[in-house]
C-alpha cells in the first residue's frame, strides 16, 4: 500500500525482489502518465494514488487523476495543522471522490508535517465520509499511551490505551498502513502487544513498505535503525507479520483489506 513512484521501472525491480505481487504507487500528479505507462507494462501488478498538494489547483489535478483511474490520494506530507483550511480541502475532496487519503503524521518543531496528532480524532469525526489512512512516526508512536517527546521511534513495552489504538477502534473511517520504519518499529518493540493489536484491528490494517532500497533485498537502504538497517523494509515487515499473525489475519493484512477498501477486481 505504500511504494513511492520511481522512474525507469525501478518499482518493478523492488516488488519482484521483495516478493510482492502488487504495489500501490504513490505518485505525484505530474507523473501520473508515467505511472499509467508502468501499469500498462506490468498488467495487474500496480494500482496508484495521486498527490498534487493543497491548493484548489492541486485539488483539481488530483480529481483528474482519480477520474483517470487513481484509487486514492497521497501520500500527503502536509506542512499544515491537521484542522487547517488546506487539510480540510483534502478531506472534502476525498469524500467527494469516494477514495481514501494517506497522510504522514509526525510531530516536530519544524512545521513541516501534519500536526498536532491529538487533533486528528476531531477531524475524523467531522468528516465521516472521508476514509483516512494513517501512517508515519506520530501515528505509530501513539499506539502506546506513553509517548516520549522528541523520539521518532520509541522502544520498550507499549502501554495500552494509546490514541491510535483508540481511534482504530472508535472510527470506522480510519485505516492504517504498516509501512516504513515507524510501522516496523511498532511491530518489533513489543511483539506480544503487536500480536494482539493485529488481531484487534485485523480489518483496518494494510501492509506497506515505504522502502528506499533498490532491489527488494536492501541494496541502497539508508536507515540506521536496528530493525531495518541495510535491509528491505518490505521483506522485514512481511517477515514480522508472518511471525505475529496467523494465516487468516495475515491474508487480510497483505491483500484482503486493501482489495476490499479500494474495490480491486480479481
Amino acid at each position: 500500500m505504500h511504494l513511492h513512484f520511481r522512474p525507469n521501472d525501478a518499482n518493478f525491480a523492488h516488488i519482484e525482489g521483495s516478493g510482492c505481487t502488487m504495489a500501490n504507487l504513490l505518485t505525484p500528479a505530474a507523473r501520473d502518465a508515467d505511472a499509467q505507462a508502468a501499469m500498462a507494462r506490468h498488467p495487474g501488478r500496480y494500482i496508484r494514488f495521486t498527490d498534487a498538494g493543497y491548493t484548489q489547483e492541486g485539488a483539481d489535478q488530483m480529481r483528474k487523476c482519480v477520474e483517470a483511474g487513481a484509487l486514492g490520494l497521497g501520500e500527503l506530507h502536509p506542512p499544515f495543522a491537521v484542522d487547517s483550511p488546506e487539510m480540510r480541502r483534502v478531506y472534502e475532496l476525498s469524500a467527494e471522490l469516494h477514495v481514501p487519503v494517506t497522510i504522514h503524521f509526525e510531530e516536530d518543531t519544524s512545521g513541516t508535517f501534519c500536526a498536532p496528532f491529538k487533533g486528528l480524532p476531531a477531524m475524523i469525526k467531522a468528516y465521516p465520509k472521508t476514509i483516512f489512512i494513517g501512517h508515519a512516526n506520530a501515528f505509530w508512536a501513539n499506539v502506546s499511551a506513553d509517548v516520549p517527546t522528541g523520539i521518532a521511534y520509541p522502544t520498550g513495552k507499549i502501554k495500552p490505551g494509546g490514541l491510535t489504538d483508540q481511534m482504530l477502534t472508535e472510527f470506522p473511517n480510519l485505516y492504517a498502513d504498516l509501512s516504513a520504519n515507524s510501522g516496523r518499529n511498532m511491530l518489533g518493540r513489543d511483539p506480544d502487544f503487536a500480536a494482539g493489536f493485529l488481531v484487534r484491528h485485523q480489518d483496518k490494517l494494510m501492509f506497506g513498505s515505504d522502502c528506499p532500497c533498490r532491489d527488494g533485498h536492501g541494496a541502497g537502504a539508508v536507515s540506521q535503525e536496528p530493525l531495518i538497517k541495510n535491509k528491505c523494509v518490505a521483506r522485514e515487515t512481511l517477515t514480522a507479520l508472518k511471525q505475529l499473525a496467523d494465516a487468516s489475519v495475515f491474508g487480510k493484512l497483505v491483500w484482503g483489506n486493501a482489495r476490499h477498501l479500494l474495490r480491486i477486481q480479481g
